[in-house]
């Protein structure tokens, strides 16, 4: 059996070079799906992974699963043959648009009306968007050399779209003690090229809503689009403040404010691989559409990145809204916000850790005193798995369903924290094991540039 935590199975199952000569019974190769998914359930139905399993528990997961089943042959691009994917989808769009108070456009031009795509994710909503005001902005304003402002901060899905699509991405830093963006910061770096600006609601590594009205009024004076990426928090951040939370506007309501994502595979609880991008208008939508008129094969058109889609993940999103319901968001995001509020008071009431802003469902801290990835290092000893965050170095810990189904969890979390603070006094002057890496919660030995480090890590994991 294998020693390397990213490769567990090498030495215990079958390693396939080459198509099987012969294929397996149907029961051979369940008993191996389901042996490899019951050892990995179980690194979370603790409770104690951050983030990463949003659903809504066993019943609802199984309730999904059987959703997609109905529609899990066909393609969302067919929709002359199945005009339920249109169905749906625009129900999707709907309901999100709503949430999100797509609604409050009209009060300020009576001609917007919020649309949308569904897509695959919230990396292809957010370059969606990002392809979407360049082509904009060549087309409106004959800008060639287009720039976006983002917040340090904001997700790499952004520089990801900067780097596909030949948008130079401007960075913002952010800094102590507020960690969120400077407004001021991002008006001094508008130019001539400056197509729009980005906002968080919340950000990744610290859950943090950046100052949205702000940004919004300088979007509105520059007349350069605006994009929140709410795919953490456009699910649930409408219900906490529903819930009666002092939430900072974040949404529609900004008159400034001309695109959005969120996705509903984290707190929309539906399953892996779907998301919503929204517009103030199909204006800016026609802008993300993509067609060929004169193909050999036929008119050729597509609204997102992707081609084929799978209609059972269009189907499952669907009936996870319909099912749930406003009264079934509501409660689950009451049981998430009773587990954060319990652990952030557990961080405030700990002297060597400091918050990080006033969070809502990611608990993030820092210290002065101590080591952090030392506490991690710890934390790992009891089965949590945080997030680790650099610059500074810092941790954070995001609520989802998972955390709600089991007693107690949040006095194990801090009770566990504090004696990981007296672990990290005790290492005092030593190098930590834990690194900080998006998505890996491990070790990485060596001095390697960063770079390198993690091109290494995908060669390694992609490697046969």
């Amino acid at each position: 059996m294998s020693d390397d935590p990213f490769k567990p199975y090498k030495g215990k199952l079958e390693d396939y070079r080459s198509i099987p000569e012969k294929g397996q019974t149907k029961d051979e190769i369940f008993d191996v799906l389901s042996g490899m998914a019951d050892e990995e359930n179980e690194k979370w139905k603790n409770g104690q992974v951050s983030g990463t399993f949003y659903h809504a528990g066993k019943d609802h997961l199984q309730f999904l699963n059987k959703a997609f089943s109905f529609f899990s042959h066909v393609n969302t691009i067919q929709f002359d043959l199945c005009p339920s994917m249109f169905k749906m989808e625009s129900d999707i769009i709907a309901m999100t648009a709503q949430m999100l108070n797509g609604d409050a456009v009209k009060e300020h031009n009576a001609e917007d009306n919020v649309c949308g795509t569904m897509t695959s994710g919230g990396s292809e909503s957010i370059m969606m968007a990002m392809m979407t005001y360049r082509d904009w902005a060549k087309a409106e304003k004959n800008i060639d050399l287009p720039e976006i402002i983002m917040p340090h901060t904001a997700h790499p899905a952004f520089d990801k779209a900067g780097k596909y699509f030949g948008i130079n991405m401007v960075h913002v830093p952010v800094s102590e003690p507020d960690f969120r963006v400077d407004p001021k910061e991002v008006e001094s770096r508008i130019n001539k090229n400056t197509i729009a600006i980005v906002g968080s609601a919340g950000n990744y590594p610290y859950g943090l809503i950046d100052p949205l009205e702000e940004l919004s009024k300088i979007a509105l004076k520059h007349d350069i689009g605006f994009h929140i990426d709410g795919c953490l928090g456009g699910f649930v951040l409408p219900w906490i403040e529903k819930l009666g939370y002092d939430i900072p506007v974040f949404d529609f309501r900004l008159k400034g404010l001309t695109s959005m994502s969120a996705d509903t595979h984290k707190f929309g609880f539906a399953l892996k691989g779907t998301s919503v991008v929204l517009y103030r208008n199909n204006n800016f939508r026609r802008y993300q559409y993509f067609d060929i008129p004169d193909w050999p094969g036929g008119l050729y058109a597509s609204p997102t990145s992707a081609g084929s889609r799978s209609g059972g993940l269009t189907a499952a999103t669907w009936a996870s809204m319909i099912y749930l319901g406003q009264e079934g968001y509501l409660k689950a995001v009451r049981a998430i916000m009773d587990v954060a509020d319990e652990m952030k008071q557990g961080v405030k009431d700990i002297p060597e850790l400091d918050l990080i802003g006033d969070p809502s469902f990611v608990i993030s801290f820092l210290s002065k005193e101590i080591d952090v990835y030392h506490v991690n290092d710890f934390m790992k000893t009891r089965d949590w798995r945080f997030n680790c965050l650099q610059l500074p170095p810092a941790m954070h810990f995001c609520v989802t369903m998972p955390q709600t189904f089991v007693p107690g969890v949040a006095a194990k979390w801090v009770n566990d924290l504090k004696d990981g603070i007296e672990y990290a006094k005790s290492k005092e002057g030593e190098v930590a094991e834990t690194t900080a890496l998006y998505g890996i919660a491990g070790s990485i030995e060596g001095n390697q540039q960063v770079t390198e480090l993690m091109y290494g890590v995908l060669d390694h994991l992609y490697s046969v």
